[in-house]
């Protein structure tokens, strides 16, 4: 089964998404990179990808969003490139 990714078809139409509302969040809440891959269930090639904002499933924004008790747009940014 091919997985699509949410931002493949955004970026496909010229729009970008921005992570840095993640890392904020993971600051106030006083949180490492390690912590959110554990908390989430995520590997260090996801964590890079969200530090890169690049591309992630919604699958490991869902993981995210359940693990930090919040919602999507308090994660991301999705904006035109």
């Amino acid at each position: 089964m091919v997985v699509y990714t949410m931002f493949q078809t955004l970026r496909g139409i010229g729009m970008g998404v921005s992570y840095k509302k993640l890392f904020k969040l993971m600051i106030d809440r006083n949180m490492k990179k390690k912590d959110l891959r554990e908390l989430a269930g995520i590997g260090n090639s996801t964590m890079t990808k969200l530090a890169n904002d690049e591309n992630v499933t919604m699958e490991v924004i869902a993981k995210i969003c359940n693990a930090l008790n919040c919602k999507v747009d308090d994660i991301l940014d999705i904006s035109e490139e």
